[in-house]
């Protein structure tokens, strides 16, 4: 049997601020990447999270970002390598310490919006930020969406790399993905299928048509999506359906 995990972004609430809805979310995944307080969340929602991870049985991973709340960590920053590194290391550190006050452990890491897009054409900070990764914990799982990324975890034997996919948006002929500004509600069925064809193929249908190999082992699908409870009810059904079993990954 094909077995999948489902990721999705947690924890990006603020003070009076609420972002996606994540107590609905939760029940229907089983890998939570959370904020660690610089392009969202805070040390409430941190521990709050933390908690309705464990309540669902989800698995818990960091999402580190810029500090850069107003831009939503989408926003590109000129940092070093040890800069981003020590970035890193911060925001882990923090989940780290809710997970332990819960009796729970951490299992991966999933860099957010502009820190990712920098790791991913820079193999000098891409690095940095593992060797940070594998200096707190070798056992952490580093989630990699891009491919340059993920040939870079390959120089790391300790380190264990999941590749990820997404099944809400669309790809690029080059693997890239095409991001939305605002998030629109998708079709169940072009979900579905996009997650089926992933799941148990390993490729997925560009927008121009052409069939693209994305070899995921996780897939992420956006919380804060206007049907995202539909479309994750929908994945589901489809995993039953064709003998997709839905677990978190192991290192």
């Amino acid at each position: 049997m094909v077995t999948i995990d489902i990721n999705c972004d947690m924890g990006e609430s603020f003070g009076n601020w609420t972002m996606g809805r994540d107590a609905e979310v939760m029940p229907y995944i089983t890998s939570a990447n959370i904020a660690g307080g610089y392009h969202a969340g805070d040390p409430h929602v941190l521990r709050k999270t933390v908690a309705l991870a464990d309540k669902n049985d989800v698995a818990l991973g960091i999402h580190p970002g810029f500090p850069d709340k107003i831009g939503f960590g989408r926003r590109q920053i000129d940092v070093t390598p040890q800069e981003v590194s020590d970035y890193v290391t911060y925001q882990l550190g923090a989940l780290i310490g809710f997970a332990k006050a819960t009796d729970l452990d951490v299992q991966h890491v999933k860099p957010h919006g502009a820190m990712y897009s920098l790791l991913s054409q820079s193999p000098e900070h891409a690095r940095a930020v593992m060797e940070a990764v594998l200096d707190v914990d070798p056992s952490l799982i580093y989630l990699a969406t891009d491919m340059h990324i993920y040939e870079v975890t390959e120089e790391y034997d300790e380190l264990t790399a999941v590749f990820e996919g997404y099944v809400d948006l669309r790809y690029n002929p080059d693997r890239s993905l095409i991001v939305e500004k605002q998030l629109t509600p998708k079709p169940t069925d072009e979900v579905t299928d996009r997650f089926v064809q992933i799941a148990t193929e390993g490729t997925v249908e560009a927008a121009n048509g052409e069939t693209i190999d994305v070899p995921a082992e996780s897939i992420c699908i956006h919380g804060d999506g206007p049907n995202a409870v539909e479309l994750l009810e929908a994945i589901h059904d489809a995993a039953d359906e064709h003998g997709i079993n839905i677990a978190a990954p192991s290192a």
